[in-house]
């Protein structure tokens, strides 16, 4: 169904089409309930190039190591790990 990748193209194509919503596939409906309740968002995702991933990604790593050091020590011992990861990469 899908060639080369084009998933916008086929999205689309499900939005503008009627009888999709008669289809009684579930993931399909739910699918397209989500792209109709966020199309901004959708439509600012595929037009611009920049994203909030470098800042996901902090947040990530943050997480992990709190979860591995659960218990275990201060939140100083923290902070200085997390700038010392940071500057690892």
């Amino acid at each position: 169904m899908v060639e080369n990748g084009n998933y916008i193209a086929v999205s689309v194509q499900l939005l503008r089409n009627p009888q999709t919503e008669k289809l009684d596939i579930t993931e399909v409906n739910s699918f397209l309930a989500g792209l109709k309740k966020d199309l901004a968002a959708v439509k600012n995702g595929i037009m611009y190039s920049y994203n909030n991933g470098l800042a996901e990604g902090s947040v990530n790593k943050l997480k992990l190591v709190k979860r591995i050091m659960y218990g275990r020590s201060s939140f100083a011992l923290l902070k200085s790990k997390l700038l010392w990861l940071e500057t690892m990469h």
